[in-house]
């Protein structure tokens, strides 16, 4: 075993052993969490991943330890709405340091021994790829490692996504993967696997250019009730509690018609009708991006066959009449905009939106004809130092402007700007162990943890509203 250079962490030497094109397994593991719900959660890069491998000549399988669809389970609830729906949970312990947390400690997924047993009927893989998703939920990432380990022994693990890129670190010495690579693994993802396993097969794509990936590999799922749609990459806004700038350092864009043939694919192919927006901007520079889309989408007669969903939140200011109109027209269904406070007291968390900006977009959209329970508006609940007047002046301008206030608990994340005022304000070691910045915790305060402040939150947002 040797320290690569260019990837963190342990490389072995090259150890392939399939015939011809080498097998490569992706794998999506658990979460360890207080609580989770799939509000369409998918491993987008990995399954972009799996396809440029795919179509790289390596034969690509799947297990996704999240399956709401697996064979051992009774069947999905029906009446989840638009592909969503509960995971199977399994009470565990709590991680060390939080024994005080009043609330139960789960594994959100499949069954240890399913994992295992859908392990070993799968033809031994050559090398594993395991992504990761929030810093907190690591726990899992090790658990899913260890039994991958224990089933293949002498099988190279390579661990991506964004615990690993946001704790590298952390994630080499815990996770028990044999490589981490920290960032976006279009390119490294090809050069890992030649140091691994000694596999040549460099990407033939241009990473720079969106239209050149493959659509994601999410026919490998045991069946697709959505799916996760990427049309840009970066966010122009440098938020002080957001890590898209470090995750994504550049705004990239895809064309309108390569999203549209996107979009006919899964719907024509698979019959899949609900799509979900990934974008962290989707609405940025919306006449060049969004605009052209939309109409596209219309003309083509897609509106009246999909619905459209935007989990991570659009811009406030790019709502116009124009964006609005053309969103309902699109099939639209959900919207979630990202106004996180309208108290005057923390305009150093973004330069976004005002008030009055907020109340102009409402207004658009429900001019364009979207129902007030259609529209949810975001709102920072947690933050180092806030005041909970503060959340209750948001919540009472979001309610009194006819849409749903969704608490979004803060997570502190390192790399931001706020990470520095979290580490200060919190009553755990932050920096030493990232199970701390679990928001269900709120640990942004010195205080134990309460239900108090979440009853009284809950309790608002239910209440009528106030009158203008």
């Amino acid at each position: 075993m040797k320290m690569d250079k260019d990837f963190r962490g342990p490389v072995a030497f090259p150890a392939l052993t399939s015939a011809g094109s080498p097998r490569i397994l992706l794998v999506n593991p658990w979460i360890h969490d207080f609580a989770a719900y799939d509000f369409w959660a998918t491993p987008l890069g990995l399954l972009t991943l799996g396809a440029m491998l795919r179509d790289h000549g390596a034969r690509v399988s799947y297990v996704d330890c999240l399956d709401r669809f697996h064979p051992r389970l009774p069947p999905a609830d029906p009446s989840a709405r638009f592909g969503r729906g509960p995971y199977l949970k399994t009470r565990i312990s709590k991680p060390a340091g939080m024994e005080d947390i009043p609330r139960n400690y789960c594994r959100y997924g499949i069954l240890p021994e399913w994992f295992e047993a859908d392990l070993k009927s799968l033809v031994r893989p050559d090398l594993v790829l395991v992504t990761s998703m929030m810093t907190y939920w690591y726990p899992g990432v090790q658990e899913a490692i260890s039994i991958v380990k224990a089933v293949f022994p002498d099988v190279p693990v390579i661990l991506g996504g964004i615990y690993a890129t946001l704790c590298p670190e952390h994630a080499i010495r815990f996770s028990g993967a044999d490589l981490v690579i920290a960032g976006p693994g279009e390119t490294r993802l090809f050069v890992a696997a030649q140091k691994l396993i000694g596999w040549s097969a460099g990407p033939e794509i241009d990473s720079d250019d969106l239209d050149a990936f493959p659509f994601p590999a999410a026919d490998l799922q045991r069946k697709i009730p959505f799916v996760a749609l990427l049309t840009s990459t970066g966010c122009p806004f440098s938020c002080a509690y957001c890590a898209s700038g470090y995750l994504n350092s550049r705004r990239r864009l895809r064309s309108s018609d390569r999203i549209v043939e996107e979009i006919r694919f899964w719907n024509s192919g698979y019959g899949v009708r609900d799509m979900v927006f990934y974008d962290d901007a989707l609405l940025v520079d919306s006449r060049r991006h969004a605009i052209p889309l939309f109409e596209k989408i219309i003309a083509g007669g897609l509106a009246k066959r999909v619905r459209f969903h935007t989990p991570n939140a659009v811009h406030i200011r790019e709502i116009t009449p124009t964006t609005a109109r053309l969103m309902a027209a699109a099939g639209f269904q959900t919207l979630r905009l990202g106004l996180e406070t309208t108290a005057g007291d923390r305009r150093d968390l973004d330069h976004k939106v005002t008030r009055k900006e907020f109340l102009a977009a409402v207004s658009c959209l429900k001019s364009a004809g979207f129902r007030g329970d259609q529209i949810g508006a975001y709102l920072l609940t947690g933050l180092p130092g806030q005041s909970r007047d503060s959340i209750e002046v948001s919540v009472e301008t979001v309610r009194n402007a006819g849409v749903t206030p969704i608490p979004a608990h803060f997570t502190p994340i390192p790399h931001t700007a706020l990470w520095p005022a979290a580490v200060a304000s919190s009553r755990y070691d932050l920096e030493s162990d990232p199970v701390f910045t679990n928001n269900a915790i709120f640990p942004c305060q010195k205080e134990p943890f309460s239900w108090e402040p979440l009853i009284k939150l809950k309790n608002l947002i239910k209440a009528p509203a106030f009158q203008a």
